[in-house]
């Protein structure tokens, strides 16, 4: 299972079972709530009620007094009162009052007068001076339809003469119970799909963070150049970071090695050339001799000179492991800052360079400097295989979201057995001129800068004679 999921799934769980949890508590508690609630209210009434029949009971007239009439008033009215979105339209109290011995002597529904209830809660422990409350079945045997029974005394000085409780089925109040659980289920629902959803977007940016350093290293264990994740102020930024700095030790350590080794390589052929050439200017020699070597050991002083530079040009693009610096390059404009560049050493052999139209939009994205001495080595390279006089061309194509920038030469062109081997570093081919050997890191530098840029380069021969070089970028 991917970690994504996972944390996913993790998070909707945690985040689940507590909104579970939360909603059937409140869910629960509803009910209890709103019964307590009506408890008070009819302890309320209760007592204000008490204290209106004190009057009638004392004088006993409690059963056709005033109170009796204004309850029977209130009882035939008709309300019209809109509550929480449910229609109240009469009264739903029934009063009760008994004497001091639990008799009743007045039923607001005219059900129990005459009947003794000093057994009820209610009666029984009003007339104790205690709080009297009690909740028994609407009709015998039904317990899931109960009503509730509050009490208060009715008093005469400091003596209860008597008990009026105030009944209210609990039925009245279920479609409020109901209402109210209902919103909380369905607000809960969407707290837990806002959850859900913020929960998915945390994972995402985790996995996302995740993701990027798992690619970044399998990447950089293949070998590829790409760059370090983006920078994040956070644990998994910390991580990218410290994969970029090991990856740069060592690719560092690993990449001194092989270039120690290969330069002392490369070095020694030109240092015995020196040091044989040297023993013997030490000896007497003919003018001419003396002159011959010390132009060898002239050369080969340059020739250590551009390995040199060389080198730490194409090492300074190989530690490069993704393009750091990305900005418009004109084609046109570049091939103009090549031809100035190669005038020179153009002239020196009578060579000219052909350049074609370029339409002014060809644009690609990079680095201008890379490019422009990637262009120049291939151009040079041109140069240093023709035969003096010739004409090397420079030209551009243009398809498949792709630009070719070719320059094409008719020198000796490459032999079959260095077709494979023209971009390894050091590897050179004799020039056809004089046999001499450049430093061999040209088309490697070459073939970096193409990399670097998403582009590759390729060398092969060309008809009629010579080679054609074609290095593709990738258009803007």
């Amino acid at each position: 299972m991917r970690l994504g999921l996972r944390l996913f799934l993790g998070v909707f769980l945690i985040i689940g079972l507590a909104a579970f949890f939360v909603m059937r508590v409140f869910v629960n508690e509803v009910k209890p709530g709103v019964r307590q609630a009506m408890e008070a209210t009819l302890a309320d009434t209760a007592t204000v009620l008490a204290a209106l029949a004190a009057e009638d009971m004392r004088s006993g007239h409690i059963a056709d007094g005033a109170f009796a009439r204004e309850v029977e008033t209130a009882e035939r009215r008709r309300l019209d009162a809109a509550i929480w979105k449910f229609h109240k339209d009469r009264f739903d109290y029934r009063i009760y009052v008994t004497d001091a011995q639990g008799i009743v002597r007045y039923d607001s529904r005219g059900e129990a007068v005459g009947k003794d209830y000093s057994r009820w809660n209610d009666v029984y422990l009003t007339l104790r001076g205690q709080y009297g409350a009690r909740s028994s079945p609407e009709t015998p045997g039904d317990t899931g339809n109960t009503v509730m029974h509050v009490a208060a005394p009715i008093m005469r000085g400091d003596q209860i003469i008597g008990v009026l409780t105030v009944a209210k089925a609990n039925r009245t109040m279920e479609p409020f119970i109901e209402a109210s659980q209902q919103e909380i289920l369905r607000k809960g629902g969407w707290l837990l799909a806002l959850s859900a959803l913020i929960g998915l977007a945390m994972t995402a940016w985790l996995a996302r963070g995740i993701g990027r350093l798992n690619r970044y290293a399998q990447a950089v264990s293949a070998g590829e150049r790409v760059p370090p994740p983006p920078r994040r102020r956070d644990e998994i930024g910390d991580l990218g970071r410290a994969l970029e700095t090991m990856r740069r030790k060592l690719d560092g350590k690993e990449y001194v090695e092989r270039y120690v080794q290969a330069l002392t390589h490369e070095m020694k052929s030109p240092l015995a050339a020196i040091r044989g050439a040297a023993e013997l200017l030490q000896e007497p020699l003919p003018e001419a001799e003396r002159l011959r070597f010390a132009r060898n050991v002239e050369g080969q002083g340059v020739r250590l000179t551009e390995m040199i530079d060389k080198l730490l040009a194409l090492a300074a693009v190989e530690q490069q492991s993704w393009l750091q610096r990305r900005e418009p390059v004109a084609i046109k404009d570049l091939l103009e800052q090549v031809a100035d560049n190669m005038l020179p050493t153009l002239r020196t052999n009578d060579h000219s360079l052909d350049i074609a139209p370029v339409p002014a939009e060809t644009t690609v994205v990079g680095d201008a400097f890379l490019l422009r001495q990637a262009l120049l080595n291939l151009v040079d390279n041109a140069a240093a295989f023709s035969p003096p006089g010739r004409r090397i061309e420079l030209s551009v194509e243009c398809r498949d979201g792709q630009v070719r920038l070719i320059v094409a030469d008719r020198g000796p062109g490459i032999p079959d057995y260095a077709g494979e081997r023209v971009f390894e570093r050091f590897y050179s081919l004799p020039r056809p001129d004089n046999g001499q050997r450049s430093s061999g890191l040209g088309l490697p530098f070459v073939r970096e800068v193409a990399t670097l840029h998403g582009g590759e380069v390729s060398l092969r021969n060309r008809e009629g004679g010579g080679a054609i070089a074609t290095l593709t970028l990738p258009l803007a």
